[in-house]
Formats: structure tokens, sequence, C-alpha cells
């Protein structure tokens, strides 16, 4: 499974941070919703679409204000 993406709420603490993943695992599209950071509660939807998946993404973090993407920029290779 290679994870695409990932979203932060910006809040710290068990009881407020929440973070929202796009991952692919072969064909099938995966996004988690996890509230409680590492040792949160998970929910995931399976999609056969990028698309399907984004759209559930843009809902998700249409619920709060404050989401930053935390998605590391590819880097140019250097010697």
């Amino acid at each position: 499974m290679e994870q695409r993406k990932h979203w932060w709420n910006g809040s710290w603490g068990p009881l407020a941070r929440r973070d929202v993943f796009l991952r692919v695992d072969a064909d099938q599209w995966i996004v988690e919703q996890r509230a409680g950071g590492a040792e949160g509660v998970s929910r995931w939807y399976e999609f056969d679409s990028e698309d399907e998946a984004l759209d559930v993404v843009r809902a998700l973090l249409a619920d709060g204000e404050g989401w930053r993407e935390l998605t590391p920029r590819a880097r140019p290779y250097q010697d």
C-alpha cells in the first residue's frame, strides 16, 4: 500500500487531532479518516477510482477549518 496524501486539522492532543490519508493498493483507492492521533480510531473507505476517493476527502475536509496537507514534496535527485 502506498500513501499518496496526508492532511491534518492542525490540532494537537488525542481529543482534537484529526487526520485524513489517501492511499492506493494496486487498483484500490483507500481513504482513512483518523480521530485521536496515531493511537486513535480510524474509519476506512475503499474506492475503485482516485476521483471517487478525492470526492470523499474533500467532503471530510469540509467539516472544519485549519486543515493542512502534510504530504512530503518530491525532491529532485542530487548526487
